[in-house]
């Protein structure tokens, strides 16, 4: 395993570790990592305690239709938007019936979109005490964004699971 790999499994295993002990669920909601927040939530032995399920919402258009991101905030911001991060994490949990939500937006590239450049990505969590987002600025090849796009946002959320800040 690479380094950043070891980094997002132990990330993982700690938030499935402290989602289980306190008796929560979780759902994701995901649109550039298409998936990869699930897929290393889900590598954790025992994870199906707390892992309920998730949406890859690719399209703007379903992050409408299937997660309640309102239209109007898509259409005045674009997908790529702390608040839009922030309604997908929201319509995960809602959608899902889960405590915690946690979402993944933003250009992996290989062009610019919405007039935002490569690297521009925003991930969520939202738990009963609040939502949270995190904006980040990341470097590298489509591969590598995705890659820290995940280890950022399973930072995010044990950081809010840890401080019960959300």
């Amino acid at each position: 395993m690479t380094d950043s790999s070891t980094r997002t499994g132990e990330l993982a295993r700690t938030a499935i570790g402290l989602l289980i002990e306190r008796g929560e669920t979780i759902a994701s909601a995901e649109s550039l990592t298409g998936g990869l927040v699930a897929a290393a939530l889900t590598s954790v032995p025992g994870a199906s305690a707390a892992f309920r399920g998730g949406v890859v919402a690719y399209a703007t258009d379903l992050k409408a239709a299937v997660l309640g991101v309102p239209d109007d905030l898509l259409e005045q911001r674009g997908a790529v938007d702390p608040d839009v991060a922030e309604a997908m994490a929201e319509g995960a949990r809602a959608r899902l019936g889960t405590t915690v939500g946690i979402s993944t937006t933003g250009v992996a590239g290989p062009d610019p979109a919405e007039g935002k450049p490569v690297g521009t990505v925003f991930v969520a969590v939202a738990a009963p005490g609040g939502t949270v987002s995190r904006p980040l600025l990341l470097t590298g090849d489509r591969a590598a964004i995705r890659a820290a796009t995940v280890q950022s946002a399973l930072d995010l959320l044990v950081a809010a699971l840890r401080e019960d800040v959300s």
